[in-house]
This record gives C-alpha cells, structure tokens and sequence, in this order.
C-alpha cells in the first residue's frame, strides 16, 4: 500500500493549461441558461462514456471517462468514486423518464462487474480490498501508477448507483435479473463497508490520509439502502445491520459545534472543506426530517457549515471580492488549496446552491422551518431579522425565508453561468483571479454536478434511501468490523 503525502501529489498532478474564456450565456437569463446547459451537460456526460463518447474513444463499453483529457492534465482515467456518481445522475434521470439512458447504465454494470475482480495495487477480490482502488485505465486494466490509495468511497458510492437501478427493476417484478446482474456487485461492496470501513484511507480529493466525513456518510448510508436491498430479494447483509448504527456514531465526530471538520487527520487545515456539502447532497433524503445526526441538508448543523464553507472563499477569491456574507460566491475545494492554483470548482460551486435546493425541498415537504442558535447565523445573513423558532408554511416568516434562500441558491447557479463558456463546456476549474475555465476540461463530474442542481432546483428528487429509519445514534461509539465475503459477478442478459 502506498500512501502519498500532499506534496507528492502535488508533483504528481500535471500543470495547468487553461482554455480562452468565451463570452458568457448571462444574457440569457438564469431559467434559459439552465436549460440550454442541462442539454449541454447530459451530452457532456454521454461524450465521455466508452465505448461510443466522442470524448472517450478507445475505453470500453460502459467506462466513464473522468475527462477527455490526456496531459496538462491526464484525467483520461476512470475513477470509481467520479463514475459512481454520475450514473446516480443518470438512474434517477432514467427513473425520472428518461428511457434512453438504460443502455448505458446497464454497460456500466457490466464494466464494475469486470473492475471488480481487476486485480490492482489497493488488492485483489479475494478479501475484498482491491475493491478500494479509486482508478483504473479506460480499458479496465489496472492503473500501477504511484497514487492515493486505497480510497474507501468507490464501493459504498456504487454500491448506491446499483442498487438505485436495482430498485427500479424490482418495482417492474425484474426480480431474477437484480439478483443475477445487480446483487453479486452490489453484495461485494457492502461487505466490502461493513469490513472495512473503520481504517484510514484518501478523501475524495486524493491529497489527505485519513477519515473522510464525505467517505463515511457515503458508507453509511450504502449500509442503510443495502440492508433494504437485501431484503428486498431474500438476501442477508448481516455487516449492513451490525456496521450502520457504529458508522453513524463516528460521523457524528466530524462535528464541531459550529461546522463539519471533514477531514480527521493531521494535515494543517481550517477543516472547512467542500467535501461536507458534497455529502449533505449525497445523504439528501426527500422523506427525512431536518435531521442533524445524518446530516439533512435543512439540518442546523448542515446549514452552520454551508455558511461558514462558502464564507471561508470570499477573501481569498479575487472574483469574490464583492461578495459580501449572504450573497453567492465562488466556492472551491477548501481554502488552503494549492492544486492547480487553488481555484473555485464549477462541482463545488453547484454543490453549494445543490444543498439549498434540497433544504427548500425539505420544508416543502413539511410545511414548515426551524431556526436554531446553531442555524442562526445562517439565516441572518439572508434576512437581518431572523430569529429562533418554528415557522409554519403559512408564516409571513416562512415566505421571506424561503423566497431569500432561493435567491442565494440561484446566485450560485448564476456564478456558474458567468464563468461557463458559450458552449456550455465545463471545465473542472475556473480560475480565482478572472473566472477563465482552467485545468481538466469537459470534466463528467462537472456535467453531473450541474445536472443534479438543476433537478433539485425544479422538485425533481431521487428516492428515498431510509434516513429516517437509520438516524438514531448508538449510546457507544465502538470500532470493529464485520467479516466480508467476496464471490466473482458475472453479468448474463438483461
């Protein structure tokens, strides 16, 4: 196992090659840049999908391509977690109507199928830890480069990909065909979690050795969903059972009082990182409560960190510099950031506005908000008079709230349009000092990001994942793990 400190990835990682900035879409509106931009990046997506993207000739069928690019830098690589999320993306558009998509999520079970028993520098299949690798060359073959490894977020995310279709499947009696194609993956992940989740890995921005707030969530709540799973097809998972409620009491460590530290290790940092409102999207659940233990995006404490994360960008960002507390500013990694110049992300950025989408969502659905000390602050900055208590949907304060988070959350999105050529090509970056589109171009997670945001935006929400059922935390945090056992999947006919 090789384990790389910051600057080593910091060699690693190619140089910075930034691409003309086109004009802007602004004068489109925000609600006509969305659309023409959701088409852009469903396309954006496609193109680097093997084996039929433009941007992803020569991986195989089914690969997700983090970007087209190839140097300055080489993202043209597959990366576990990146894939994961995207084909979230696109089973819930699928879900949502899309029928045209199926194909491709289908191709991208058989690929993890075969990934699976790749051996790699992480491990083998045999006792599941190769499981961890975070990325693989486009033809499935192992990466043996030097790397950030093993990274513990890849099988719970795709762990929540396959089992998204899977339920899909079984509500059209499909039963046979999860069992044969979806449930031996899925299987290998969740025991996978439950072994492993309680040892150190690399966060998801592949820089920091040690326990990741966005990794845990993500293993908590593929514990969670895959236990339903299971019973859903006559299976056990006894590790999701014993694990989940131990995984959920470690989360609740990464809280400070005030903000979400997402990073446990000792590496110099605030704490303050996007890494923690990509998990408050990621652990959304539309039928859960405002609830702080997993972290609702409408919880007090999911709000305290959204301020005091976006708030940690606008003075180091020359294109924030009239972004003042309460207003949409650019957002990137965390404050400390070095890579590439250390840049807002047009993910982070969607992040940001994608968590208040969800919260208004939240309220929505029960017709009402809180206001806590903990959450105050973050409602202050939106309308001065803002106080503690509960407010029913039918409030004068309800509607003020509402209306003014709204217009912070459209803010993002809109700074995402300023900075988005006229193509609607997204980058990965976009630089701190002019907003010029900087570092991997095309970037799917970018295109994914986007689209997410805009689906939350319009009340589109995925299904539920069982939050509320799997929320209360254990008197007594305890370590531990549960023994995995790993089995070869194969994919037959659909």
């Amino acid at each position: 196992m090789l384990c790389l400190d910051i600057l080593t990835l910091a060699l690693l990682a190619p140089a910075v090659v930034s691409s003309a900035l086109h004009p802007s879409r602004r004068q489109s509106g925000l609600s006509g840049f969305i659309q023409s931009e959701s088409t852009a990046s469903l396309q954006g997506v496609l193109n680097n999908i093997g084996a039929n993207g433009t941007g992803a000739t020569g991986a195989s069928a089914g690969i997700v391509v983090a970007s087209p690019s190839k140097s300055n830098p080489d993202y043209f690589y597959t990366w576990t977690r990146d894939a994961a999320l995207t084909v979230t993306m696109l089973v819930d558009r699928f879900i949502a109507g899309d029928s045209s998509l199926e194909s491709v999520i289908q191709q991208y079970i058989t690929a993890q199928a075969k990934l699976q028993t790749v051996s790699n520098p992480s491990g083998s299949l045999s006792d599941g830890s190769g499981l961890a690798e975070p990325k693989f060359n486009v033809d499935e073959t192992a990466f043996t480069g030097a790397w950030g490894r093993p990274q513990r977020d890849g099988p719970a995310l795709r762990a929540t990909a396959l089992i998204a279709y899977g339920n899909q499947l079984l509500s059209k009696g499909k039963e046979s065909v999860v069992k044969s194609n979806i449930w031996p993956i899925v299987s290998n992940d969740l025991n996978y979690v439950a072994q492993y989740w309680n040892q150190t890995g690399f966060d998801l921005w592949e820089e920091v050795q040690g326990s990741s707030f966005f990794t845990v969530a993500a293993q908590h709540r593929a514990l969670v969903e895959g236990s339903t799973f299971a019973k859903a097809l006559g299976e056990t998972c006894d590790g999701c059972d014993s694990q989940a409620p131990q995984i959920l009491c470690f989360l609740q460590d990464f809280w400070n009082g005030m903000a979400v530290i997402s990073n446990l290790a000792n590496n110099g940092r605030s704490g303050l990182d996007a890494n923690s409102l990509i998990s408050s999207i990621h652990t959304f659940d539309p039928s859960a409560a405002c609830d702080d233990t997993t972290f609702q995006p409408c919880s007090a404490r999911a709000l305290s960190n959204h301020k005091l994360v976006v708030d940690s960008f606008r003075s180091i960002y020359t294109i924030n510099s009239d972004k003042k507390a309460g207003t949409a500013a650019a957002v990137g990694r965390y404050p400390e950031d070095t890579y590439q110049g250390g840049n807002p992300w047009y993910l982070a950025t969607l992040a940001a506005a994608e968590q208040l989408y969800n919260a208004l969502y939240q309220w929505k659905t029960q017709g009402s908000l809180s206001i806590t000390q903990t959450s105050l602050p973050f409602f202050q900055d939106l309308v001065s008079s803002a106080a503690t208590g509960n407010y029913s949907s039918s409030s004068s304060t309800y509607t003020s709230v509402t209306s003014a988070v709204k217009e912070y959350a459209d803010g993002f999105v809109s700074i995402v349009q300023q900075y988005t050529p006229s193509n609607g090509s997204l980058a990965e970056q976009f630089t701190r000092d002019n907003g010029t589109p900087t570092s991997a171009r095309d970037l799917t997670w970018s295109y994914a990001a986007f689209l997410t945001a805009a689906s939350r935006r319009d009340g589109t929400v995925p299904a539920s994942w069982g939050a509320s059922t799997a929320n209360e935390v254990p008197t007594q945090c305890q370590g531990g793990s549960a023994t995995g056992s790993y089995a070869t999947p194969s994919v037959g006919s659909w």
